[in-house]
């Protein structure tokens, strides 16, 4: 029977954001434990939160938001590739295996192994990488870490072939543990019209 790997990181006030973004946090409204009809609960964060899509709009101007982003690209055949990197390099087209055999591509480069922990030396993409993949006839790149580019970049070279290529971006993904090989990916991001970006639930399904 096929199964469910869950590849988000818990959502917690714990879980690392880029510094001088917004951290998780509940404000707890009503409480069913107080003697009140229900729990009510206002949710307040970045909407680059753990596993999260990163729409168009975030790094393009009058380009799509992520609720403009076509369903497709976040459920379908994907693979999961280990590449072997080193923290605070990128991850070039060497470091890939094989060709992907599936149009959906989840990196793991095991640079960023703590959630919870804030950790600037995790990989990036080489944009020659992210050409060279949609030249395969990839449609979305997933990685471990929370951002295709450095910590300290500024210019965003990834970002901005992502752009023209259009491919979609999955970061902050966990996949220790995951085997690499093929999958099926479900990361739907929610329908926040206007918006930057999306946090999701990001799952493996297996194929047996």
């Amino acid at each position: 029977m096929p199964r469910l790997i869950d590849i988000s990181p818990r959502l917690t006030p714990a879980l690392a954001v880029f510094p001088g973004d917004t951290p998780l946090s509940r404000e707890v409204l009503l409480r069913t434990d107080a003697g009140d009809p229900v729990t009510l609960s206002t949710l307040r964060s970045t909407v680059h939160l753990g596993a999260h899509v990163d729409a168009p709009s975030h790094y393009g101007c009058d380009v799509e938001t992520v609720d403009e982003i076509p369903l497709e690209r976040f459920i379908g055949p994907c693979e999961v590739v280990r590449v072997g990197v080193a923290p605070g390099g990128l991850v070039g087209v060497a470091h890939l295996p094989a060709p992907p055999r599936a149009p959906r591509v989840l990196l793991a480069t095991g640079t960023h192994p703590d959630p919870d922990r804030w950790a600037p030396e995790f990989a990036g993409l080489d944009p020659a990488l992210v050409d060279h993949l949609a030249d395969l006839g990839v449609c979305l790149v997933g990685v471990d870490v929370p951002s295709v580019d450095p910590a300290t970049s500024k210019s965003l070279p990834a970002h901005a072939r992502f752009l023209v290529r259009d491919l979609s971006i999955l970061e902050g993904i966990v996949l220790d543990g995951v085997a690499p090989g093929l999958y099926e990916l479900i990361a739907l991001p929610l329908r926040l019209v206007g918006f930057d970006a999306s946090p999701v639930r990001a799952v493996l399904r297996t194929i047996e």
